[in-house]
């Protein structure tokens, strides 16, 4: 197994890697790529070494080849907007965006051209979707493909639900029986019919691949769900971060080991000086389930190596983390 690692961060203003030559023993920060606006999620290629995407909201979409040390704008992409992105996991050249207004798109040879989801659309709930702000329309906020059978996609919508596409992205159907403020959703190879989702009044999970939804909110004291994880190679091994409000007041970071019926909190991530310091986004390491990986608002990155029980920070610090904009690789 290759000892480097590298951790691709999305920040405000920004995105790096930080990388690992030795294993994780010590580690340096690559150079910063400016951004227009916040970036919004990234995604690590399996097929192809070095290789990630950024969805980058307001600024597109971005790619680089070099393992975070350029990112290259695919100015092919069609809209304004990319909330959400995802690369094929065996594909090298198929990876998909989620867009605003809320839609689906995929590419077949990198970014250098686009095709849209013709049938996303036409769900017909999706004449309720919408957003809180006048100005903004709904987005599609997390993009998942189902372990070992990517014909099976989930679509998490802010503000509008779920919506799975069982036919690698022909035609889409929408899942109700969870609250319909969508942040974050996650699957574990493990057992690939269990959703976790996190969203504005709980996190949730599903055993049945989104048929029925059971709320896993027992034992948390705040409401607001930003992002949950289960690890690879055990689905009831679950981490979660919830706050009081969207504006991030009194997080608290919990760890669960049954599937979420109940929780415990996991003491000294990202508080230090700052207990108002929010756990924003974590990945497990694909190669050793055993480590995963968090950041923080204020920009703390931390590295747990007991599976999500203890963490020591990694010596970077970077300005912030946004919001589920970290993906983990090797090489």
């Amino acid at each position: 197994m290759s000892q480097d690692k590298r951790i691709y961060v999305g920040m405000h203003d920004g995105v790096c890697a930080v990388f690992s030559g030795d294993g994780g023993k010590t580690w340096e920060q690559g150079p910063v790529t400016p951004l227009a606006h916040a970036a919004a999620r990234l995604t690590a290629s399996s097929a192809v070494p070095q290789r990630a995407y950024l969805a980058a909201y307001e600024a597109g979409v971005y790619r680089t080849d070099d393992g975070g040390l350029t990112w290259n704008r695919l100015g092919s992409y069609p809209t304004d907007y990319a909330h959400s992105v995802l690369a094929h996991p065996a594909e090298a050249d198929t990876v998909y965006v989620g867009s605003e207004p809320a839609a689906v798109f995929r590419s077949s040879d990198g970014g250098t051209t686009w095709e849209e989801f013709g049938g996303f659309r036409a769900v017909p709930e999706s004449t309720d979707w919408g957003f809180h702000a006048p100005t903004r329309d709904a987005h599609v906020r997390d993009l998942r493909l189902t372990p070992n059978d990517s014909n099976c996609m989930y679509a998490g919508i802010e503000v509008g639900g779920m919506v799975c596409s069982r036919d690698g992205g022909i035609s889409w159907k929408q899942l109700p029986g969870l609250d319909d403020d969508i942040h974050c959703v996650n699957l574990s190879s493990d057992r690939p019919s269990s959703v976790y989702v996190a969203t504005a009044s709980a996190p949730y999970r599903s055993d049945d691949g989104g048929s029925e939804w059971e709320l896993i909110n027992t034992g948390l004291e705040r409401r607001y769900a930003l992002h949950i994880a289960a690890a690879p190679d055990a689905a009831d091994l679950v981490l979660v971060t919830v706050s009081s409000s969207a504006r991030r007041s009194h997080p608290q970071f919990y760890r669960s080991t049954d599937g979420g019926r109940s929780w415990k909190l996991v003491e000294g991530l990202g508080a230090g000086d700052n207990p108002e310091d929010m756990v924003v986004a974590f990945e497990w390491d694909p190669h050793d389930s055993d480590v995963v990986y968090a950041g923080t608002d204020g920009g703390g990155l931390y590295r747990s190596h007991d599976r999500g029980v203890s963490w020591h920070a990694l010596p970077v610090h970077l300005p912030t983390v946004a919001v589920g904009a970290l993906a983990v690789a090797n090489g």
